[in-house]
């Protein structure tokens, strides 16, 4: 009895702590793991990724993101993991559909890249 009240006040003293600090935070290695199943080809590439590997992932990239990289920008400053800020291919098309929204894409150029 003994050992289990010492093993619970341990996981309520991690839960607290995790929970204390208010470290919410942009998520960007589940946003990166997101936008590389993405970006197979097409839907049945992303739907043969997500099945093989988003089971053990995606609740990875959120533990992650949650107890370590997210702690590390509350605390520091700055995530080690940065995140992509372009969508994967096709994203906001389907978004601007879905809503109904007229849009139009314009392809640019990033700094550094080659014609």
């Amino acid at each position: 009895m003994l050992k289990f009240l010492k093993r619970s006040a341990l996981v309520a003293a991690l839960c607290l702590a995790t929970l204390s600090t208010g470290c919410y935070g942009p998520f960007n290695a589940t946003q990166k793991f997101h936008h590389w199943n993405g970006s197979m080809g097409n839907k049945w590439g992303n739907e043969a990724v997500y099945l093989v590997t988003g089971w053990f992932m995606y609740p990875l990239c959120v533990i992650g993101d949650t107890l370590i990289f997210n702690s590390i920008e509350f605390w520091g400053g700055t995530n080690p993991i940065t995140a992509s800020t372009v969508p994967a291919q096709g994203e906001m098309d389907q978004v601007a559909a879905v809503v109904g929204l007229p849009y139009s894409v314009t392809m640019i150029q990033a700094p550094g890249q080659a014609h």
